[in-house]
């Protein structure tokens, strides 16, 4: 029996775009430290 296996490839753009959006994410989340760090607040002006 001959079976090939089929792969899959993913384009290049989705590549870029997931590494952005995982950057994204990465500030978001020190951003989120930091304004904790300095007001004791995960959102600041909400108690």
């Amino acid at each position: 029996m001959n079976q090939k296996t089929k792969t899959n490839k993913v384009e290049a753009e989705k590549i870029i775009a997931e590494r952005i959006n995982g950057w994204a994410a990465m500030m978001g989340f020190w951003a989120a430290v930091g304004a904790y760090l300095t007001t004791g607040q995960l959102i600041p002006g909400i108690v």
